[in-house]
Parts: structure tokens; C-alpha cells; sequence
């Protein structure tokens, strides 16, 4: 069976150029800032741990405040055991902390990187839908 690629030249989604001349200069320039394969696998990581709504609506319960497994549960209509194993992959990537106080175990977002990223995000996603930043939160 005779297979081609398709022709994305015309298609908009699929933007590339019609010449294929590589221009040194912009490679060398860009080269410094090309990520890493190490880094990148690790940001890959950390990307894909949050592309769950569980894991991220506990990031979002987090962004403002330290809770307690007990609120996060009750917050997100959860488990305990579920959120405990939500907060247990997100704190072995280091994106949530915590801290002992009696029998209690509060959480948090574990620096201001994370709760920056957070909101960017949720401002990025009002901004493309057009909504409101109360109606995303």
C-alpha cells in the first residue's frame, strides 16, 4: 500500500516554512537556550503530574491557604486516602509541604514558584477564554 505524508504547507494549524534554509545565525544565537534533555524530562515531569483535576484543584485549595487533609477532602469531595495519595505524588515532586502540629498534618504550596505557576496559569486560561478571574477561581 502506497502511503504519503499529508501536505501541511496549506494548513494553518500546521504552520512551517516553505523554504528549508537553516539560518545559522538564529541557531547558534538560540542555542544557549534550548533546555537540557535532563531538564526537560524533569519539567516534563513535574507538567504531568499536574495534568490531573484531582491533583490540581488541591493545588488551587492550597494557592491561598494551608489546609488539613481533613479540609482538602471535604473542599474537593474526595477521600481522605485519595487526597492523601494525591498530596503524597505531589510532595515527592516537592510542589506541596507540610507540617505537623499535634495529630494534624497541615499542607502547603511548598514555595512561591509553585503558587506563581498556579496563577499564571488560571490568569493565562481567564485571559484566552475571555472570563472573569472571579469565575475561574
Amino acid at each position: 500500500m502506497n502511503q504519503h505524508k499529508p501536505d501541511n504547507r496549506n494548513n494553518p494549524d500546521a504552520p512551517n516554512c516553505n523554504t528549508h534554509l537553516v539560518n545559522l545565525e538564529n541557531v547558534r544565537s538560540s542555542r544557549s537556550q534550548i533546555l537540557p534533555t535532563a531538564k526537560a524530562q524533569q519539567i516534563s515531569e513535574v507538567l504531568g503530574l499536574l495534568a490531573d483535576t484531582n491533583r490540581l484543584r488541591l493545588i488551587s485549595a492550597l494557592a491561598s491557604q494551608e489546609l488539613c487533609v481533613c479540609d482538602l477532602a471535604a473542599l474537593t469531595k474526595m477521600s481522605e486516602s485519595a487526597v492523601c495519595h494525591q498530596l503524597r505524588l505531589l510532595k515527592a515532586m516537592r510542589l506541596v509541604s507540610y507540617r505537623r502540629e499535634g495529630r494534624k498534618v497541615y499542607y502547603s504550596l511548598a514555595d512561591s514558584h509553585i503558587t506563581n505557576l498556579y496563577h499564571f496559569l488560571v490568569e493565562n486560561l481567564h485571559e484566552s477564554n475571555g472570563e472573569s478571574l472571579t469565575e475561574m477561581v
